[in-house]
């Protein structure tokens, strides 16, 4: 059974693999097999235009992430002040003496 669902992915791949070839996909291209020289112009002027896309596109993808981790910096910041607040307290009240015990009564003999 598994062999089988493999056998019919692969072939899937294969088939969809010959009409992916056939499609103009934007990448970089390799330029220096243009013959003329309107050609090998047209061809770096491409490369051009992809590369400033994708730098444009990482550019943005990359100020998203330092923005999110900016925010995740400044909640982390509140979280820390909260954290240190309660451990002052909690030092404050480690270091107030005890309530002194109530005095014990007084025996009848020793007020005489």
């Amino acid at each position: 059974m598994r062999q089988t669902r493999f056998a019919m992915m692969l072939l899937m791949f294969v088939v969809g693999a010959g009409h992916a070839q056939a499609q103009d996909v934007p990448g970089i291209e390799i330029c220096t097999v243009e013959k003329t020289m309107e050609r090998r112009t047209s061809c770096l002027q491409s490369n051009v235009n992809f590369l400033q896309k994708t730098i444009g596109k990482l550019g943005i993808d990359n100020q998203q992430k330092l923005d999110a981790a900016n925010r995740q910096i400044e909640a982390l910041k509140g979280v820390m002040a909260t954290l240190q607040k309660s451990v002052e307290e909690l030092q404050a009240a480690q270091k107030k003496p005890a309530p002194a015990a109530t005095a014990a009564p007084a025996k009848d003999g020793a007020a005489k």
